[in-house]
């Protein structure tokens, strides 16, 4: 069986969800701050938020679902060749 991944990439992917929060939080305040009289308003994040969501969902795919490649040495070995 190969062996998983260090998880030290676990702290990053939890300041990437920390980053998407705030910046989320920061977006969708702006885009209907000072709004409340107005009949409709586009929901430009929306777009940004669904699409960083899944970059997300992959990072996380990545992080803990990723098992090292126990050919990867004797691939190099034969690259060089």
């Amino acid at each position: 069986m190969p062996k998983k991944i260090p998880a030290s990439g676990q702290k990053k992917f939890f300041l990437h969800v920390l980053v998407y929060i705030i910046a989320n939080i920061i977006m969708w305040y702006f885009t209907y701050a000072g709004k409340e009289h107005e009949a409709f308003v586009y929901p430009l994040p929306i777009w940004i938020t669904a699409a960083w969501g899944l970059l997300l969902v992959g990072h996380a795919c990545l992080v803990w679902f990723s098992y090292e490649d126990v050919h990867y040495d004797l691939y190099e070995k034969q690259a060089e060749n």
